[in-house]
């Protein structure tokens, strides 16, 4: 996974105490906020001063991953966060692998930042910003990667309940509850370590999916009635608009799921949903595909995005009306070609 030189590199770099930055990507999910802190609790113990710097808030169904109140947000807390930044001596980035997946603000500090940094993340195509890159696609989620990272460079023992619960968080989330196609025997044993380990796994799937609010599911019911069928391109897409938000109290992480209802529908393949957010400008897209429809492909060639084979997101800088004219637009040309 990784040469001999970024290897004995890292190994001589963590025998004494430094300052380290690990940063997730923007509206962090469960695999970048769950890989960051278990790294944050495996560096703690070897005594090197660590912040775990987010660039925006974070949803609450992963707000009670252990140390979550620790981290520190870039988009709140400019200066805090940049003198950290500018004193540490080492710099992970987890769960992305383009510097402007940080977002504008935070993504435009970082491509300024003279620091080493260090990319562990699992999508395709990396950027090359990094003095050690671990990127490998064959994964279904970086936290299994981290974890995998960890006992290459022999700092398995310091994988501590903490830690091994923040794994396992972004394995259950990137893998759709380990039922996605990337979900390996491997994984099933690294799970099975990381219970060994101390993880409360019932505890863990509670805490990440029974913790719905009233306008948390009148939303989800709100895209439901939205949500159409386009039969002949095996096809379901839904969409919430900025008024649809509004009136259901829309909290950051309400919409976290709403697109795998459209994929469960008997004969779809592909799914869409399409939320408006008048503030940002811009229209959120997340893809959901089963078999070997590429969303990654698609989000990349028509939606400024990407992502892997069978989940992805984009963004439309068109109003709501028109993204959904175009992607039923794009949708009767690839039926043609």
């Amino acid at each position: 996974m990784m040469n001999l030189n970024d290897k004995a590199f890292l190994n001589d770099f963590l025998k004494s105490p430094k300052q380290i930055a690990i940063i997730p990507h923007r509206n962090p999910d469960g695999d970048a906020l769950g890989s960051c802190l278990a790294l944050y609790h495996v560096l703690i113990q070897l005594n090197h001063t660590v912040k775990v710097i987010a660039p925006n808030e974070f949803p609450e169904f992963i707000a009670w991953l252990p140390a979550s109140e620790e981290i520190l947000i870039f988009e709140k807390n400019f200066d805090t966060c940049a003198a950290f930044l500018q004193g540490s001596d080492l710099v992970f980035t987890l769960d992305f692998n383009a510097l402007h997946r940080a977002g504008d603000q935070m993504g435009s500090y970082l491509e300024k930042l003279r620091k080493p940094f260090v990319m562990i993340d699992h999508h395709q195509m990396p950027d090359d910003y990094a003095k050690i890159t671990v990127s490998n696609t064959n994964y279904g989620s970086t936290c299994e990667l981290l974890y995998n990272f960890l006992t290459e460079l022999n700092l398995q023992s310091y994988i501590n309940s903490n830690a091994a619960s923040c794994i396992y968080t972004g394995i259950v989330t990137d893998s759709g509850s380990f039922k996605f196609i990337k979900t390996t025997s491997d994984t099933h044993r690294v799970v099975a370590n990381l219970i060994d380990l101390g993880v409360d796994n019932p505890k863990v799937h509670s805490s990440l999916f029974n913790t719905s609010s009233y306008n948390q599911l009148q939303l989800v019911g709100k895209a439901l009635q939205q949500l159409k069928v386009i039969p002949n391109h095996s096809t379901a897409y839904t969409y919430l608009s900025q008024t649809d938000l509004n009136d259901c109290n829309y909290q950051k992480g309400d919409t976290e799921g709403i697109v795998n209802y459209g994929l469960s529908i008997k004969g779809i393949n592909f799914a869409a949903i399409f939320i408006e957010h008048k503030e940002e400008g811009i229209i959120k897209i997340s893809f959901r595909s089963e078999g070997d429809f590429n969303v990654n492909e698609f989000a990349r060639n028509y939606f400024n995005g990407g992502g892997h084979i069978n989940a992805a997101g984009g963004k439309s800088y068109d109003n709501l009306q028109d993204t959904i004219l175009k992607f039923e637009t794009i949708l009767k040309d690839i039926n043609k070609q």
